[in-house]
């Protein structure tokens, strides 16, 4: 686990001049988004943002609730704390900066993913980085992998609650989709993947038992139906 420290420098930085690639690994709750933007209006800004440089730019680790918030209240600037991390280390950092709050399962997946797919971790490595055991991660992996992008990108917009994703990537893709309608008409999630099950069985079962269309005869085709003998 990377130790994130604390004490280090702090510095004001415009809103403009900081990249979101770490935006896509965190969910965006609209209600979240109006207790933060209520809570920097009454008391201000109580704890600096966590960054890192990464070509150049200086990306943000965490506050992404306290950067967008910053803009909607015409915020130019936020105090932050720059961290001396590689990419692979800042997302390593989410983990730690949210030891005593916890993420979400489908936020620790993305992470996984992220560190798996796009820095080339492996997953013991991950799981020792993370302080987590191999099953674990694997777990996570598969979470994220199975679930449909689109799926996830209604997550990552506070359109879907995380529970409920985790929920409907137990269907097959096909059957993911619908259920997530049905979610966003406040279904519970145990009643999503029950509703999306009997639907594809449902589907299944008409598929083999529709009875084929009637063939039609080479009377009819001719369009008299009379031989040639009459």
């Amino acid at each position: 686990m990377v130790g994130v420290p604390l004490a280090a420098s702090q510095f004001s930085t415009a809103l403009d001049s900081l990249g979101e690639r770490f935006a896509s690994l965190r969910l965006r709750e609209p209600a979240a988004l109006e207790r933060v933007q209520r809570s920097l209006s009454r008391h201000g800004q109580l704890s600096p943002i966590a960054t890192f440089e990464h070509d150049g730019q200086l990306e943000l680790i965490d506050g992404f609730k306290r950067l967008h918030a910053a803009r909607a209240l015409g915020w130019s600037e936020l105090r932050m704390q720059r961290l001396e991390l590689t990419a692979a280390e800042a997302k390593l950092a989410v983990v730690t900066l949210h030891r005593s709050r916890g993420l979400t399962e489908l936020e620790e997946a993305w992470l996984v993913r992220s560190l798996y797919r796009e820095d080339g971790l492996t997953q013991p490595e991950i799981a020792r980085r993370m302080q987590r055991d191999k099953s674990w991660v694997c777990r996570r992996l598969m979470l994220v992998e199975a679930l449909d992008e689109a799926v996830q990108a209604d997550v990552r917009l506070g359109l879907l609650a995380a529970r409920t994703a985790v929920a409907v990537a137990r269907l097959p893709r096909g059957n993911q989709a619908e259920a997530a309608q049905l979610a966003v008409r406040h279904v519970s999630p145990g009643r999503v993947v029950g509703h999306a099950v009997v639907g594809a069985r449902r589907r299944r079962a008409a598929q083999r038992h529709d009875p084929p269309a009637p063939r039609r005869s080479g009377s009819a085709r001719s369009g008299t139906g009379v031989s040639a003998s009459s």
